[in-house]
């Protein structure tokens, strides 16, 4: 039982965004096992130098307060946010479980752009753990757009990869076929988490969806909402027994 927060990109502080979401969840309380909310949901994306100046370290007060959260509402939360560790600073998502301890950390591989790129320093693994007896891995953003990243996370287990994510309209095509084509070529379950609304001079496109291991699609429009789902392990059985990507993917590495 999952949902992504679609979070309407405004003008407030990080503590706020959190309340807003602890708002969110009200009606849905103890009801959920995961909530996924966007790309840098603690700073904002398209917030310049102010990226840096919110940047805190991972056990900071933003996650102070998201482990409370996470304990009152009695699910696990998955947030991006902008990590300070000494001098620098990391695209970062963590996965904090429903008793406030924390599940996992991805700090983002590879930056699209000269903003990230003069931001943030790159992370060096994959993240994949296991959360309620699913294998979850977390890739951010950009990083699902690459068939490698999502086929080797599938190949370390990932039943499900989250991607917290901030896509502008103008790129419409990667929520709509390309991160689908991911699911299904490797018969997982994603769950891509976006904004919404304007921030600065980007406007989002929202279209947060979850898309099964069969191509499946459950989607946002481009509201602040929550987008829920009820996901089954034994979808994967079913399309891996049908479809055997997976399997037949390493008849390839031995082709030069």
């Amino acid at each position: 039982r999952a949902a992504i927060y679609q979070y309407r990109c405004r003008e407030e502080a990080p503590l706020e965004r959190l309340a807003r979401l602890d708002r969110m969840l009200e009606a849905h309380d103890g009801a959920l096992d995961l909530v996924i909310c966007p790309e840098l949901f603690l700073s904002g994306y398209n917030v310049g130098d102010k990226v840096r100046r919110l940047a805190e370290p991972q056990a900071g007060p933003f996650a102070k307060a998201a482990a409370a959260l996470a304990n009152k509402r009695r699910t696990a939360l998955i947030y991006g946010y902008p990590e300070q560790t000494g001098s620098v600073v990391h695209n970062a998502a963590i996965c904090i479980g429903a008793d406030g301890k924390v599940f996992a950390h991805h700090r983002k591989l590879c930056m699209p752009n000269e903003f990230e790129r003069g931001h943030f320093a790159p992370g060096d693994a994959y993240t994949v753990f296991e959360l309620n007896g699913w294998k979850v891995a977390i890739l951010i953003c950009y990083e699902i757009e690459f068939a490698e990243a999502v086929r080797g996370c599938a190949r370390q287990g990932a039943q499900l990869v989250v991607a917290p994510t901030a896509l502008k309209k103008q790129w419409s095509f990667v929520a709509r076929n390309m991160v689908p084509t991911r699911a299904f070529e490797n018969g997982i379950f994603v769950a891509y988490a976006n904004c919404c609304g304007r921030e600065g001079d980007f406007e989002y496109l929202g279209e947060s969806r979850f898309i099964g291991p069969m191509g499946q699609v459950t989607s946002a429009a481009d509201q602040e909402t929550l987008v829920l789902a009820a996901l089954d392990r034994q979808e994967i059985d079913l399309a891996r027994r049908e479809l055997h990507y997976l399997q037949d993917c390493p008849l390839f590495d031995r082709i030069q």
